[in-house]
This record gives structure tokens, sequence and C-alpha cells, in this order.
């Protein structure tokens, strides 16, 4: 069932009403996303769950006086991607041990990959993964927002609160900084692309 931002001002409506279905099925539409921005920007999935938790909290208590001025998803947004800015203050980016890193996603289309295509695959993910927690934090925002949430460039920038001009100079800036990291590994990612 697709999400729509109608649906979600509906639910929202009914969040304001002290409806705690409605916020069930809003936590359901969002936390994965919201997470998985969350971890890349903190970089612990448990510091992400935790921020997510305390977004969706804060809905319910502003709920009463919600406007629909922005879309649900992109305020939720916001609100996590400055949650983060503050966690990463906090613990003044430690590292991330290997347990906490993204779970590299398997291909199901194809049942056929052998077990080094796959470790093969799984190294090109972690060497991406790296070269992305290398960037610094607007750019990594930037990126994560964009493409990985698929966001247009209209809703990062209202996320990053910033111009759309100033979240396109980002951009450049993250590709051309990735470009450069993962140079040497140039021949495995194309090879795994074709």
């Amino acid at each position: 069932m697709p999400q729509t931002p109608i649906e979600d001002a509906n639910l929202m409506a009914r969040v304001a009403q002290g409806d705690a279905n409605a916020c069930r099925l809003l936590v359901q539409r969002h936390l994965n996303p919201l997470v998985g921005l969350a971890m890349r920007m903190t970089e612990s999935k448990s510091e992400a769950e935790d921020i997510a938790q305390e977004a969706f909290v804060r809905l319910w208590k502003q709920s009463h006086d919600w406007q629909a001025k922005a879309k649900v998803s992109t305020w939720l947004y916001r609100v996590v991607h400055n949650l983060s800015i503050d966690a990463i203050r906090r613990k003044n980016r430690q590292t991330l041990s290997e347990n906490d890193r993204v779970q590299i996603s398997e291909n199901t289309t194809s049942t056929q990959k052998t077990q080094d295509q796959m470790l093969h695959q799984q190294d090109i993910t972690r060497q991406v993964e790296t070269a992305i927690s290398h960037l610094p934090e607007r750019q990594r925002t930037a990126i994560t927002l964009v493409h990985h949430r698929d966001m247009s460039n209209k809703d990062a920038a209202h996320v990053m609160d910033i111009s759309v001009d100033a979240l396109e100079s980002l951009l450049a800036r993250a590709r051309r900084s990735l470009k450069e990291i993962l140079s040497e590994s140039r021949k495995d990612l194309l090879g795994a692309a074709s």
C-alpha cells in the first residue's frame, strides 16, 4: 500500500486527537527509513533506533500543534537529522565496531550467486559505506537523503535547513570526494555493476 502525504496528514490529524493506532501506522510507515538515516549519520544502530524513537515521541507530544505546512515525513526526517547531529556532537564521532555496521542486503533475484561473488559484493558495499562514513557530516547527510532515501533535492534541502543550491553544492563535493576515495577500487566497483 503506497504512502502518500495526504494519508500521512490524515493520520496526523487522528494522532492529534489521541489516536494511538494512527501513531502506530505512522511508525510502521516511517521507522525503517528514519533509523537508516540516523544510522548513516551516527554510525550506531542502537543510537539510530533511540533517535528514531525520540522523533516519534516528539511527534506524539507535538501532534496537537501540528499544522500541515510540510509533509509529515519531511518533518520526521528533519527531527532525526537534528537529533543525529546532537548525538554526533555528544560522542565526538566514535568509530564503528564491525557489529554495528549497516547490514549488507542480499540480492534475492539471483539464487545462483556463488559464495565468492557474495563476499565480493559485501566487500564492495563495505568499501562504499566506509567511503561515505569518511565524508564530512553535511555531505554524508546530503548523499544519504538524496541517494539512499530517494528524497528530492527540495525535500532534502528542507530537512537540512539549507537552500537547494547549497544542497546541490554539498552533493557535488560529496560525489567528488567519493570518486577520489574510491578511485583505487574502481575496477572492483565497475566489475560488480556489470
